[in-house]
């Protein structure tokens, strides 16, 4: 009897150990992101989910499941400011086997997939096949969400731990689709907390270029639709897309051209035309500074080369503020304290209405409207005039950017708990 007991006081002991273990192991989350990097708004959805992360779930171990064309040059940067983070690559493969041994690690160890955000459920495939292979939980975390998916993809939402759109728009849109998973609400683009830095960089740049500290605005231009033919290889010429941008041109940066010469004549401040993409040095050179007045010409630089995003966001943070026509600058502007003005139009998604969502709905502009396109450039002027004003509702929506974030991440926490 007391061999007897000895042995059952021993497995006990081992099995309350084993528990223990595994109640002690940290979480592990599989990150789903990293879309592309000729844009540096797709590369800042990715280090600023990690950051949150870090933040909010500061024990878990986060694997990053990127996209196949992230360099060598975007992944070491985030290992500048992530130097643990594991990257892996790949697809699961119709027999459920992942393509290469890491990523197969990576998801046989994962206990959470976290869709990162984007323009849309950007890998729905990766995620359906990872749910098929494994059962295992996964939710979504900042996109934009259009409609008009089949039955397939909105079943797979339905099953998601929650779906957070950083729209309202495009959560009206999924509840109307029927989509109906437990948490479904709004959630603030990744990007909002990007915090990356290369300020040695930037201030090379700036005092290459005259430009002091607080003493200049950022502007960046951008085409009805980006042209992607001309910076990814074996992407087809779309002459419909091509014709729409020729056709609105003129019309979209002349109301920027605007801005720029209103900036320049009644603030007194420079302007630094500078790209999201990698096609938008050219589109600032030929629609922007060609054309600008000769008065106003010496007062704005054209930066003719693309970077990455922590020196982009090096230089925000050394600006007056930003204007032009695309979206995650003026995101990550905002989540770093920098005033920013957005404007947008047709042929973009709904993402541009999250200035509403955030209760900066003064500081967007829908440039197919005539009326917004004339108080375009005086709100620019505002906007660097009233400083105290404009840094107050910068405040207020980092404010309710940052309780959104954390309830967000509190979920994923929870999600990822080990069972």
């Amino acid at each position: 009897m007391q061999r007897r007991t000895f042995i059952q006081s021993l497995l006990a002991a081992l099995a309350a150990t084993s528990l223990r273990a595994a109640e002690q192991r940290p979480p592990r989350i599989l990150l789903r992101s990293s879309w592309q990097v000729v844009n540096i708004g797709d590369i800042a959805h990715t280090p600023g989910v990690l950051a949150l992360l870090e933040k909010y779930v500061p024990n878990a171990e986060v694997t990053l499941w990127s996209s196949g064309d992230l360099t060598e040059e975007v992944a070491a940067m985030e290992h500048q400011r992530f130097p643990k983070l594991t990257i892996v690559k790949g697809s699961i493969k119709a027999d459920g086997k992942a393509s290469n041994p890491e990523l197969q690690a990576a998801i046989d160890g994962t206990d959470f997939l976290l869709h990162g955000s984007g323009a849309s459920f950007v890998a729905v495939k990766d995620v359906m096949a990872f749910v098929e292979h494994t059962g295992k939980p996964f939710g979504v975390y900042g996109i934009t969400y259009s409609g008009g998916v089949d039955a397939k993809q909105r079943e797979l939402m339905t099953q998601a731990k929650f779906l957070y759109f950083r729209d309202t728009v495009s959560l009206g849109v999924a509840k109307s689709d029927g989509i109906a998973c437990p948490i479904m609400e709004f959630g603030p683009d990744g990007a909002f907390g990007c915090d990356l830095r290369n300020d040695a960089a930037a201030e090379s740049f700036l005092a290459a270029h005259h430009l002091q500290p607080g003493e200049f605005v950022c502007c960046i231009p951008r085409l009805r639709y980006t042209p992607y033919w001309l910076i990814k290889k074996g992407r087809a010429f779309d002459e419909a897309k091509h014709a729409r941008n020729e056709e609105m041109r003129e019309h979209d940066h002349a109301v920027l051209r605007g801005a720029i010469t209103a900036v320049v004549r009644e603030t007194g401040k420079k302007v630094l035309l500078c790209p999201e993409d990698m096609t938008h040095m050219a589109v600032a050179k030929e629609n922007l500074y060609d054309k600008l007045p000769s008065d106003v010409l010496p007062s704005v630089v054209w930066r003719d080369s693309y970077w990455l995003t922590d020196e982009a966001l090096s230089t925000y943070i050394r600006s007056a503020g930003l204007f032009g026509l695309e979206m995650h600058s003026p995101i990550m502007c905002i989540g770093n304290g920098v005033p920013a003005i957005v404007g947008r139009f047709a042929e973009q998604t709904s993402k541009g209405l999250m200035w509403r969502d955030i209760g900066l709905g003064d500081w967007l502009f829908d440039l197919d409207q005539p009326a917004d396109c004339e108080r375009y450039a005086p709100t620019v002027v505002a906007m660097i005039r009233n400083r105290d004003e404009s840094l107050k509702k910068v405040a207020a929506a980092q404010r309710f950017v940052q309780e959104r974030q954390a309830a967000t991440m509190q979920e994923v926490a929870r999600c990822a708990v080990v069972r």
